[in-house]
Formats: C-alpha cells, sequence, structure tokens
C-alpha cells in the first residue's frame, strides 16, 4: 500500500479513477469481419445492374458504317458514295440496291438499318421500342442519316 491509502493508482474505494472499459481486439475483429461477410453475401444476392451498352454499341456500328461509307469512292459521280447517293433523285434510285447491299456486307448479321437519304430510304422499317444507334453524314446535297438495331 502506499502513502494515501491508494494500490498503484486505485482510490480509497478500489476502482481506478478516470478508468474506461476497452473492447478486446479480437471482438473489434470479429464484428468487423462479420459485417464484411454480411456485405458480400448482400452484394450476391442482390446483384449489380449491369450497365445499358446496347445504344452505346449501336451508335458505334451506326457511325463506323458512316465513315466508311463517307469515305468510299462514289460508284458514278461525286464527292463520295454518301453525297453521290444524297445527290438527286435519279442517282439515288440508281444506287438505291447497290447502297442496300453494301450496307448489308458493312453491318453484323444480328443488325438491321436504314440508310436515310434526302430523296429516298434503303433498308428496313424501324420497329417501335427498339434501342437504336444513329450516325448522320453531312453531304453537299443534305444529311444523310444512318440508324441500325438489333434483330
Amino acid at each position: 500500500m502506499r502513502e494515501g491509502g491508494d494500490w498503484d493508482g486505485c482510490d480509497r474505494r478500489g476502482s481506478r479513477a478516470g478508468a474506461r472499459g476497452q473492447l478486446s481486439l479480437s471482438v473489434v475483429e470479429a464484428g468487423v469481419g462479420v459485417v464484411l461477410v454480411l456485405a458480400v453475401a448482400t452484394g450476391f444476392l442482390l446483384g449489380v445492374p449491369s450497365p445499358d451498352t446496347r445504344e452505346p454499341q449501336l451508335d458505334a456500328y451506326a457511325d463506323d458504317a458512316a465513315t466508311v461509307l463517307a469515305t468510299e469512292p462514289p460508284r458514278h459521280r461525286g464527292a463520295t458514295r454518301l453525297s453521290e447517293v444524297a445527290r438527286s433523285a435519279a442517282a439515288f434510285e440508281r444506287e438505291r440496291t447497290a447502297l442496300d447491299r453494301r450496307v448489308d456486307r458493312l453491318l453484323p448479321d444480328n443488325l438491321m438499318y436504314r440508310v436515310e437519304t434526302p430523296h429516298g430510304a434503303v433498308g428496313y422499317e424501324r420497329p417501335a421500342g427498339v434501342a437504336v444507334g444513329v450516325a448522320t453524314v453531312a453531304t453537299t446535297a443534305g444529311d444523310v442519316t444512318i440508324r441500325v438495331w438489333y434483330v
């Protein structure tokens, strides 16, 4: 016993002055582990929504087809194949079948398309309610728009 009746920091009643209870480190680690396991299990049960990649991919297909057609030389007259079909109704009618075949070869088999010019369109009618990718090319005779969607 020390002078004043204290034993190693205890007051006269035998309790430590200002002492607080502490959790064991292993109890804290176990609690953190349980929370982590529950979080991972909840993630697997609820799942994570997948990002919608349909429209960006469709836009990329439409852009690719537009880029190829905008840089191809014309079959008869014009600066490019697209400017040729947009130049006049007669040029569009003359090139309609060739343009349809070319776009069909450019795009994957699981895609449908429609190419719209100032003088007409080739391809398929777009159904309502489907995701669509769009690319528009400006030519001297007007805009040519390419729309693609999944079958």
